[in-house]
């Protein structure tokens, strides 16, 4: 039985007659399922969030990786549509989870997206269909999780049905890059499941990278941003010791990295931003406790990380003493996005720079040109509802600081130096843009 179903799933997919689900439609949901949709499959997207759903009627995207073009060009062809009722999984033979895994307030794994989207689709379960977890998680997860509460329907995994994982790699705001065009790791649950991953991304996508376990790839995708962070968090603890000895951490990098071997060259900021890199390292910290293993330089580097706000504040508080004999009082946070040019707030440092700088007795406003307001977030729901102010030199030179937290390029650097009385560049902006000047300090 299980050859049989195999090959006609594979036949489905080689001829795109396969119909894909793509299970929550966010940052990294739909611009997948848009590119799914592109390569010739028909696409259902699910989501809980009605409001989204209004979006996609409207062909509206609310995705900066995915144009209103590209997804009226879709939906018109009628390869793509978008709903609330998950009744609809029962139709596909692709279904791809892409939900949140955050952390508890514990700094454990969250799996309640997970475990919950996969109770879903086993309510509409069915013999020939490939599920596929997309979303960051700790190696065993695919197998030891999804799988187990799918098999709990009485199908066998390998025989009714086939399932993989295949670890997101979006990057916001990069114009380089897009889902297509980033190799994709794949891996299967078994041979056969392999093959069906294979095949369905391959045509969805111009590299596929298999390895050889679902627990494989589950590690890849934490080893990339656990990477990231161990790095970001050696320059960032570097700057705070080459600070104190009056040297300028960006001036070093910009020289090291002229080596042409044996570098490569991360930079310092107020902290880190997004889903993957503040989160996902943890994951891992957590699953190695069961081998009785410490991951000391993971949870190090979260550590120093997790420190940069309030290293930055107190270099804030420090120049408005020093300059102005100030203690900290009205400042502006300049950008609110955790990096330059979208609108992606999740685990923005800025909104820990905000409240920290309001926890010592201060004031802070936002400016952001992606950020109308700041949504509802689970961490920082006093800032829920905070609007971006005005960047007009009028306005700024009402401050008494402004502290720039994310580099958009959109903001006029030279009149902001203009009008600022003390501005605290995290970014090394305005030396970049050659508009170093006093009055600039650099944290």
């Amino acid at each position: 039985m299980a050859t049989s179903t195999f090959d006609t799933l594979l036949h489905k997919i080689e001829t795109r007659a396969a119909r894909a689900g793509v299970i929550g439609l966010g940052y990294v949901g739909l611009p997948l399922a848009i590119a799914v949709a592109r390569s010739g499959f028909a696409v259902t997207g699910f989501d809980i969030d009605p409001s989204k759903m209004v979006a996609l009627e409207a062909r509206r995207s609310y995705i900066d990786a995915v144009s209103d073009a590209a997804l009226a060009a879709e939906i018109d062809a009628g390869r793509f549509e978008a709903t609330t009722d998950f009744a609809g999984l029962a139709t596909c033979d692709v279904i791809i989870i892409c939900v949140p895994t955050p952390l508890t307030k514990h700094r454990d794994p969250d799996l309640s997206f997970v475990e919950a989207t996969s109770r879903s689709i086993a309510q509409h379960l069915r013999p020939g269909q490939l599920v596929v977890l997309e979303s960051t998680t700790y190696p065993g997860t695919t197998d030891d999780i999804v799988k187990v509460i799918l098999e709990g329907t009485g199908l066998r995994a390998g025989a009714d049905f086939f399932v993989g994982f295949s670890p997101e790699r979006e990057d916001p705001g990069n114009q380089h890059y897009h889902t297509a065009t980033i190799p994709k790791v794949v891996a299967g649950d078994g041979p056969e499941a392999l093959s069906l991953m294979k095949a369905f991304y391959g045509a969805a996508v111009s590299t596929v990278v298999p390895v050889s376990s679902n627990a494989t790839a589950e590690a890849v995708k934490l080893t990339e941003n656990i990477f990231r962070s161990v790095n970001i968090a050696l320059v960032n603890e570097l700057k705070t010791v080459y600070a104190a000895m009056g040297i300028d951490v960006w001036e070093v990098i910009d020289a090291a990295k002229t080596k042409p071997f044996g570098y490569m060259p991360f930079y310092p900021g107020p902290g880190l931003g997004g889903h993957c890199i503040p989160i996902d390292p943890f994951y891992l910290t957590w699953k190695s406790r069961e081998y009785e293993l410490p991951t000391r330089f993971i949870e190090l580097a979260g550590e120093i990380n997790s420190a940069m706000p309030r290293y930055v504040v107190g270099k804030l508080a420090e120049a408005l003493d020093m300059r102005a004999g100030k203690a900290l009082s009205r400042s502006r946070v300049l950008g609110l996005a955790y990096k330059k040019n979208v609108a992606d707030i999740r685990e923005s440092p800025s909104l820990r720079l905000i409240e920290i700088i309001e926890e010592r007795g201060g004031r802070a406003d936002y400016h952001d040109p992606f950020v109308a307001e700041i949504p509802p977030t689970r961490e920082h729901q006093a800032l829920k509802g905070r609007r971006s102010v005005a960047l007009t030199p009028d306005v700024v030179s009402d401050y008494d600081a402004v502290l720039v937290a994310t580099d958009h390029d959109s903001v006029d650097y030279a009149a902001l130096a203009k009008s600022a009385t003390l501005i605290i560049d995290t970014r090394n902006v305005f030396n970049r843009l050659g508009l170093s000047a006093d009055h600039v300090i650099k944290a």
